[in-house]
């Protein structure tokens, strides 16, 4: 099963993509306007796709909540398993390597993008962007942090009552503890997006892609 997805064009022939997952009850409209924020000058490929499940309240999932921290199992490596597929796909109509692609998520879509980006087995990515999210924990999935470890940026809000701040500060103490050094922002905000990060994000995504561009 293929995912839906959005997908923006570069300006002129792409020098990498960025696909970013949304969080729970949203869908690939919801972190499209972000695409032109992050790459104003469209040097990159877009895509936002859209989870495959449909629970309630409503909108799409990327798996069932049960426990924070701990995606229900069969339904995270189902959507792990066709969000791999995606990003496989991406790669083979594009011609864009994993190496030159940023991956991020907002909320559950930041459990997708450490998923994604972290999975032994799977290829790194050229960085990720994790907002307001956590490092999944569940049965039958393994989470490599061995190094070299993509470069990283986490943003995370004080007051978020739906996924604390401590699961933030729990990943950068695990990416830390593994030799990374990622770049790591608190906000004085409940469970959203800071568009002041989003501006140093901006920056840190054309400085990521022209290191890269180097390897």
């Amino acid at each position: 099963m293929t995912l839906e997805a959005r997908r923006r064009p570069a300006a002129g022939d792409a020098e990498g993509a960025l696909v970013l997952f949304h969080g729970r009850g949203a869908d690939e409209n919801d972190l499209y306007p972000l695409l032109d924020l992050l790459d104003p000058e469209r040097r990159l490929l877009g895509a936002t796709p859209r989870g495959p499940l449909h629970l309630p309240p409503g909108g799409a999932h990327w798996y069932a909540v049960r426990q924070l921290g701990y995606p229900d199992p069969t339904t995270f490596l189902q959507s792990f398993e066709q969000a791999s597929g995606f990003l496989d796909g991406l790669v083979e109509e594009s011609g864009i390597p994993p190496q030159r692609t940023v991956l991020g998520g907002f909320s559950q879509g930041a459990v997708m993008t450490y998923a994604l980006g972290l999975a032994r087995g799977r290829p790194r990515p050229a960085g990720m962007i994790a907002l307001s999210g956590f490092m999944p924990t569940a049965e039958g999935f393994e989470l490599d942090l061995s190094p070299p470890l993509p470069p990283t940026a986490i943003g995370h809000g004080t007051v978020d009552s739906v996924i604390a701040v401590e699961w933030g500060r729990r990943a950068r103490a695990a990416l830390t503890d593994a030799g990374a050094d990622p770049l790591y922002r608190e906000s004085p905000i409940a469970h959203t997006i800071d568009p002041r990060f989003l501006r140093e994000l901006r920056d840190w995504v054309t400085r990521l892609l022209a290191v890269s561009a180097l390897d």
